[in-house]
């Protein structure tokens, strides 16, 4: 039960500080594609996973995203039970991040939970794209830089930075599904209504990533 719980807290505190980032930095910015802000919600995405990755890695390996969970299933890193309870509480750990988060900004004065969606001029079909090839490199980076026991921090919280400065423009970079439930539920609307992508398209790229692992580690794995 410890590994779920540190799951969930994990996956709490990433969204309440890489959402909680980008909601701040787009409301003191007239244009929320403003390089400061990308730069900005890029580093709070990475850095909370680094924080997170040497805080709970030695309990849970720090997945805190369903997408590398999913990884991790098919690479035959983890069980079926021990998969979907992890991806239940990173959902719940979203969900009680994006709470707070909203808790926050209702009483601040400042709108918005950093729910993902379609940016400005990009379709449906690009943003599933998107989501998918992001999702292959950032869980590619994963499994390739982690045992069964502990992540590589470092590694994985950079490789999230680099992925969110590719990938913003294009869906706000969720490449997590347990990010953009949690602040789909409290901002609903047009993140509501898209939130299919951000959960398909991550699920998609985990699956290629962990077939493409298996080719690129051979005997390995």
């Amino acid at each position: 039960m410890k590994k779920y719980i540190a799951e969930m807290l994990g996956t709490m505190v990433l969204v309440l500080m890489g959402c909680g980032t980008a909601v701040s930095l787009s409301c003191t910015s007239a244009d929320p594609n403003l390089a400061a802000t990308v730069i900005g919600t890029a580093l709070a995405f990475g850095l909370s996973v680094v924080a997170m990755a040497y805080t709970i890695g030695g309990v849970s390996g720090c997945h805190i995203n369903p997408a590398i969970t999913l990884g991790c299933l098919l690479s035959g890193r983890m069980s079926g039970k021990d998969a979907g309870m992890y991806m239940l509480f990173q959902v719940i750990g979203a969900i009680l991040g994006s709470a707070v988060l909203w808790v926050l900004t209702s009483n601040s004065g400042v709108s918005g939970t950093g729910a993902n969606a379609c940016q400005e001029g990009v379709s449906v079909t690009g943003a599933l794209l998107a989501e998918i090839v992001f999702t292959f490199v950032f869980v590619l980076v994963v499994l390739g830089t982690t045992d069964d026991k502990k992540g590589a921090g470092l590694a994985i919280g950079l490789s999230l930075v680099l992925v969110h400065l590719a990938c913003i423009r294009y869906t706000g970079t969720s490449v997590n599904p347990a990010r953009s439930i949690g602040p789909a539920l409290f901002q609903g609307g047009e993140a509501l209504s898209q939130l299919w992508i951000f959960i398909v398209g991550p699920f998609i790229g985990a699956v290629l990533s962990a077939g493409a692992w298996k080719i690129v580690a051979g005997g390995k794995e």
